[in-house]
């Protein structure tokens, strides 16, 4: 593993422990070269994603851009790292397992929403705001008019 610091090619590892989800392993390492200590995480991937993306365009799925996605709808609200890397997990589960090697983004982005939903109502309109590109303060006030409405049920 290449050292952050130094950019040296090897390391060792000090210490392992699953996650609390069990979903990776997080190592500890100590680089050969320069000594600085940094963590890992190693991960289970059944199989490498391809996101179709609009106008037929694909890219690689990245775990990290999707935890940026959440943390941001998520910003300043009650919930914590653990519970949005339980949710990614969760949804990269779900995608490797579907057999499917390319998925829209649509269907990601669906996963997310219900995901955000039984999690924060804030969270949710947040990333609504984005995913369904919200253009003007009454499509927020639609949104959240219905949101609030699943909730009263």
């Amino acid at each position: 593993m290449r050292c952050p610091f130094c950019a040296h090619e090897d390391s060792q590892v000090k210490d392992s422990r699953p996650t609390e989800d069990g979903a990776a392993i997080r190592r500890r390492r100590q680089c050969e070269a320069c000594g600085a200590r940094f963590t890992t995480f190693e991960r289970i991937q059944l199989r490498e994603l391809t996101v179709l993306k609009s106008e037929d365009r694909k890219e690689p799925f990245e775990r990290d851009k999707l935890i940026r996605s959440l943390s941001v709808a998520c910003r300043k609200r009650p919930i914590d790292s653990a519970r949005i890397e339980q949710l990614v997990s969760g949804i990269q589960r779900q995608l490797e397992t579907s057999g499917e090697a390319e998925v829209p983004s649509a269907r990601i982005g669906a996963l997310v929403m219900d995901g955000l939903k039984g999690l924060d109502s804030v969270a949710y309109i947040r990333f609504a705001s984005v995913y369904k590109d919200f253009t003007e303060a009454k499509d927020f006030e639609e949104f959240a008019g219905s949101v609030s409405e699943v909730g009263k049920g």
